[in-house]
């Protein structure tokens, strides 16, 4: 299916209504079309993997796009530098999780990015860490506990970025890692206890925010 072809079919899913209500939750809709994520899904799954194809689309540089690309992409086929490439050109909150979940969190360089990220000046690039970090947790069903526990102080170094997508990502990945099973829970909650006491009203936010949830799971409910 040529690129042309399914713009085309993108636009015919477009909705006005839904691309003016991007804005309210933060979205960038300049390069956007207005089609909702379950229908770029939709069509993910009749064109299926497509790796070539996802690179095309990445450079249409439309917002709908580039998240099919995300979603067709070969995980096999990716590679540092094209992670590298993609991550710098997000300009929204949620291509950047789209790329995250549906695509560099099932590459071998994953965790390598989420460190590297963790620490970068940009604020989606910097989201994208701890995006990637909320996402393993939730994807990688193999890992040992250590290969988790070992983002705690890294949430606990960059829990003073006050930047709204940055705190929020760092707040999921601290979640989602407690969330994870009964040994990480409790690392987790007293992760989040020592960033409570950080003099930044960043930090604060995030642990509250965490502690608000981790406390109130019943481990017993959570994987051994």
């Amino acid at each position: 299916m040529p690129v042309t072809e399914i713009i085309d079919l993108l636009k015919e899913k477009a909705d006005a209504k839904y691309h003016a209500g991007m804005l309210r939750f933060g979205i960038d809709n300049e390069k956007a079309l207005g089609v909702k994520i379950p229908e770029v899904r939709k069509l993910a799954k009749i064109i299926k993997k497509n790796h070539e194809l996802a690179l095309l689309l990445w450079d249409t540089n439309i917002h709908e796009a580039r998240i099919l690309a995300t979603l067709i992409a070969d995980p096999k086929q990716v590679t540092p530098q094209l992670i590298d490439n993609w991550t710098k050109d997000f300009s929204s909150w949620d291509l950047c999780d789209q790329a995250c979940g549906n695509l560099f969190d099932r590459t071998p360089y994953a965790v390598e990015k989420a460190l590297e990220y963790s620490k970068h000046e940009a604020e989606f690039v910097k989201r994208c860490g701890f995006v990637l970090m909320a996402e393993l947790a939730i994807h990688d069903k193999k890992s040992a506990n250590s290969h988790f526990s070992r983002f705690f102080p890294i949430i606990e170094r960059e829990a003073w970025d006050n930047r709204n997508f940055v705190k929020k990502a760092v707040n999921w990945a601290l979640r989602q890692i407690g969330k994870r099973n009964q040994i990480l829970l409790p690392l987790a909650i007293a992760c989040a206890e020592r960033i409570l006491l950080q003099d930044s009203k960043a930090a604060k936010w995030i642990a509250a925010d965490a502690l608000r949830e981790l406390t109130a799971i019943n481990p017993l409910r959570l994987n051994a």
